[in-house]
């Protein structure tokens, strides 16, 4: 068997496909025709990054400590892959036709929450990697009476595509993510 068979197979590929799928399915079946609310392209996003955290991690991490293969590569473009296909079930239920935001948005989105989900790999294990995307989207959905400057930083999932605020804080939750999990590994 290939070496990126074996890999996808012990980082539960299939099933976090599935659940990505799944999430897809859900915003295409709720958010067919104008007027959908703009929480729910987020949901779907948090829902199917989060699933797709899971294989962030190893069934053995002593192997994965030991082996003799350069990691960080194949950690990046492991993030990077999860966030490339979340786009891209998210803008495959646009062109079906259903109301999930602007391309800008969709992407800017993924990009920050496949990047908290990397680090929340690295704070807390690849079982509880979910925690920072979904806690973040938490604090996003209810509202905040804090400065502007720090609702906007809060709330950056759900701002408008083109809120420099919102582009800046997913940039840098994606880099800082991916490098930190691509360097350090998940926590064990």
């Amino acid at each position: 068997m290939r070496w990126s068979m074996l890999y996808a197979r012990s980082r539960q590929v299939p099933a976090s496909a599935a659940a990505v799928l799944g999430a897809a399915l859900a915003v295409w079946l709720l958010a067919r025709g104008e007027g959908t609310d703009p929480r729910l392209p987020v949901l779907a996003l948090t829902a199917a990054v989060t699933a797709a955290s899971i294989g962030l991690g190893g069934q053995d991490s002593a192997l994965d400590r030991t082996a003799a293969i350069r990691w960080v590569s194949r950690r990046a473009v492991h993030v990077l892959l999860i966030g490339v296909v979340v786009v891209s079930a998210l803008l495959a239920v646009r062109a079906l036709g259903a109301d999930v935001g602007g391309t800008a948005s969709v992407v800017r989105n993924s990009a920050g929450l496949t990047g908290l989900a990397a680090a929340g790999a690295v704070l807390c294990g690849a079982q509880h990697a979910w925690t920072l995307p979904v806690g973040w989207l938490t604090l996003a959905l209810f509202p905040s009476t804090l400065p502007k400057g720090v609702n906007e930083v809060l709330t950056w999932l759900l701002l408008p595509p083109g809120t420099a605020t919102a582009t800046w804080v997913a940039v840098i939750l994606a880099v800082a993510g991916t490098g930190a999990y691509a360097v350090v590994g998940p926590r064990h």
